[in-house]
């Protein structure tokens, strides 16, 4: 997809055969030497976003990227889907891409388990066992791990080094001295065995033999890489999930006013269309008929549904929550406030840093490092008169003990044990470069509506003029405002049936429009809604309910007026009700370092109300903002230096959850904005973020010890391969117990407890 501007152009690219963060980079980098180029790449949803000055063609980036050693392309347009089942299709797509990757882990890991068990248990050493053991293994070494080595071969001839080299170089050196000790060695005399001898002895290395660690690092590292994949896959969900939320199909009024039902994408401007009660708006337009109250709160936040009537607005995929509407289309397609937020949410993806993996920052040091040594030792010891033999054996024992097994272990298994434990209190975690975020986060965005707020219009009070029944009240105008579609309606309803049971049936209902309702019940005739259809009737609220109806309409709630027989008789409040977990959150939240912050597209007076329930300060509320405008203030934290937090749940927030830092989506909210959250909060409970972010910082803690136990132990071995004195089974006994020590540090996050419960 290529746009243009007078002077300059943009393109984005299709990057394929990254395999790590540093590979992004490396891309990043080489297209920003260009002169006139500005590129970033993000390793997450394999896209780069170029922009480029006059005289510069596509042609030429994707050269540079694959010159680099990846590929490029520019993506096929989506098509337009109209019903069809886009959840299958992603399902399949995902499927096809992953299936290669699957099939190499299954292969490795059926394969390399008896090789690592034969190795690792001498009872298992039957007398042919070894050549047993390089059949299963070779396999592994050279179909399964492709890929690393692969990899490995593309950073050498850029003059890098990453994860993928360490795996190649280490399962490589392993394989290769094996077959050297089986075929030409005493390692294949029949017989054979790994003795557990746990002695320092300078030796040739004839007999030793180092599959398992060949194939077992092969078939961990896969894994990992697996399942990070599959969460990779979902990246670009959050879009997806955004452009599935419109209607698929819509009513349009043809000449004389027959109706005529065709796709969403046939629409044109300047097309009527209609709208019934319960039906999403098809596209952005002006109401030429009828009116209805629209519940817009997923694009906009704005908990109160609003009252539209002829020549006001309204947005595509918001619902009609009362009566029959026609609509002229204003903008179709990509213009439309829908589309403009899922490209926003793709340019917040883009823009995005990607988080460098701890392995391979210390990979690129680490590797270069292990080589170096190795070859010093080779020369060493022929320098010394060792001998080919010996030279050659101490050098490959470098390369072999520098093979990170436990290092292979040391992200999948904290990984898994963390996010184990998270689904089971409520959370998911969707990958390891989500938990660095976690650690320098130091402000909480909080969206107000479905999160701090229950997101449903709720009665809160009823206040009575005197000598007046609360029940009766209840009573009368619940069942009025039983018979209506409107939201505040059900929610006074709700209310009622709740407090004083089964409710009459009122006689000569009228609905009026922008006014409230007006009926019989039980002989009475009541009247309830705005104060200005009191006044119609000739009728004023006294002054305890005059008053209570400021305060209510001060505090950002809505006041509903109730009348009946000629004579004002009480005030309703209906608000968006806080949770009752909400106060305790927000300490927890400030417990653990992070200022909150209140966003919200609702007015100012409701904002600041909610605010001073759940002990937010006034100048951290951010109220009456739009979604691109939630996307502008957590860029604006950023660009002051703090590390933001977002936790939303409607669509309006996916934009602002995928710029954030870290994207916390309420799981009780919709796809597209879990899609574009890092963690998902399962429930709705907003202390579940607190401990979220807790769990993530503990995971982070134990990937970040694990692997430096893991490069420990390499570090410590090191010296005694170098000097030539390295016993197999020392190092198979080392090399199982550092992999030991990280699957049961790993295990330690099993016992992590929420707070307070």
């Amino acid at each position: 997809m290529t746009t243009t501007t007078p002077g300059a152009a943009e393109v984005e690219l299709a990057i394929g055969g990254m395999t790590c963060a540093s590979c992004a980079a490396r891309i990043e980098k080489k297209l920003n030497r260009m002169e006139g180029v500005e590129a970033t790449v993000n390793y997450a949803t394999e896209k780069a976003k170029v922009s480029f000055r006059e005289g510069i063609a596509v042609v030429d980036l994707i050269a540079t990227v694959e010159a680099t050693g990846y590929t490029a392309r520019e993506p096929e347009p989506e098509p337009v889907r109209s019903g069809s089942a886009p959840g299958e299709e992603a399902a399949r797509e995902e499927d096809d891409e992953l299936r290669p990757l699957r099939e190499r882990l299954t292969a490795a890991v059926a394969l390399a388990v008896p090789v690592v068990a034969m190795a690792m248990a001498p009872a298992l050493q039957f007398e042919y066992w070894q050549w047993l053991s390089l059949t299963l293994a070779a396999p592994v070494v050279t179909y399964a791990a492709w890929p690393f080595h692969k990899a490995a071969w593309t950073n050498a001839k850029h003059g890098a080094a990453t994860m993928d080299t360490l795996i190649s170089v280490g399962t490589g050196a392993a394989f290769l001295w094996s077959l050297w000790a089986l075929f030409f060695g005493t390692a294949g005399t029949p017989g054979m065995t790994h003795p557990f001898e746990f002695t320092i002895a300078r030796t040739d290395g004839a007999g030793n033999i180092y599959l398992e660690a060949a194939a077992g690092v092969t078939a961990f590292i896969l894994a990992g890489r697996y399942f990070e994949a599959r969460s990779k896959r979902k990246a670009g969900a959050a879009l997806k999930a955004l452009l599935e939320l419109g209607a698929k199909d819509v009513t349009v009024l043809r000449d004389g006013g027959r109706e005529e039902r065709i796709a969403v994408s046939a629409l044109k401007v300047g097309d009527r269309f209609l709208v019934r009660p319960g039906e999403k708006i098809a596209t952005d337009g002006v109401v030429v008929e009828g009116s209805s109250a629209v519940d817009a709160s997923m694009l906009t936040g704005e908990s109160v549904p609003v009252e539209v009537g002829p020549g006001e607005g309204v947005t595509g995929a918001t619902l009609n929550a009362g009566g029959r509407l026609v609509v002229e289309a204003t903008r179709v397609g990509a213009d439309t406030q829908l589309a403009r937020m899922a490209k926003l949410v793709e340019d917040a993806q883009n823009g995005k840093a990607a988080a460098q993996r701890l392995a391979d920052k210390i990979s690129a040091v680490f590797v270069p490092v292990v080589i170096a040594l190795a070859l010093a030792t080779l020369a060493f010891w022929l320098g010394n008169g060792a001998g080919l033999t010996a030279a050659f054996t101490a050098a490959v024992a470098v390369l072999i003990i520098a093979c990170p097994c436990a290092l292979g272990l040391a992200t999948p298994t904290a990984l898994m044990v963390g996010t184990g434990r998270g689904a089971q209190l409520g959370i998911l975690i969707k990958g390891p470069e989500v938990l660095e975020s976690t650690r320098k986060v130091d402000t909480i965005v909080l969206d107000k509506t479905g999160t701090v707020t229950t997101g449903r219009m709720t009665l809160l009070a009823v206040h009575t003029a005197e000598g007046t029944d609360e029940d009766e009240v209840l009573r009368l105008a619940g069942a009025l405002e039983h018979a209506s579609e409107h939201p505040i309606a059900q929610a006074v309803a709700s209310g009622a049936t709740a407090r004083v049971g089964a409710l009459p049936v009122p006689e000569d209902f009228a609905n009026l429009a922008g006014l409230g309702v007006q009926g019989i019940v039980e002989g009475h005739a009541v009247l309830v809604g705005r104060e200005k259809l009191l006044t119609e009737w000739s009728m004023s609220l006294p002054s305890e309910l005059r008053r209570a109806k400021a305060e209510a309409e001060a505090a950002g709630r809505t006041a509903i007026a109730v009348a009946w027989d000629g004579e004002a008789r009480a005030v309703l409040e209906v608000a968006d009700a806080v949770k009752e977990t909400s106060p305790e959150a927000i300490a927890r939240l400030r417990a653990l370092g992070l200022t909150p912050l209140l966003l919200t597209g609702d007015n100012k007076a409701v904002a600041e109300a909610v605010a001073a329930e759940v002990g937010i300060a006034p100048e951290h509320v951010i109220a009456e903002v739009m979604p691109q405008d939630k996307v502008a203030v957590v860029r604006r934290l950023q660009s002051e230096g703090r590390s933001v937090a977002m936790v939303g749940d409607g669509v309006n927030d996916a934009a602002a959850l995928a710029q954030a830092d870290l994207g916390l989506a309420m799981g009780t909210g919709t796809d597209a904005a879990i899609e574009a959250g890092d963690l998902t909060l399962v429930r709705g409970d907003l202390r579940v973020a607190a401990d979220a972010i807790r769990l993530s910082r503990k995971t982070l803690g134990t990937i970040r010890s694990n692997l430096f136990w893991a490069f420990a132990y390499n570090v410590a071995a090191l010296p005694l391969a170098a000097a030539g004195l390295l016993n197999p089974m020392i190092a198979g006994a080392a090399m199982a117990f550092s992999s030991v020590f990280v699957v049961g540090n790993s295990l330690r996050l099993r016992g992590f407890q929420p707070t307070g419960r």
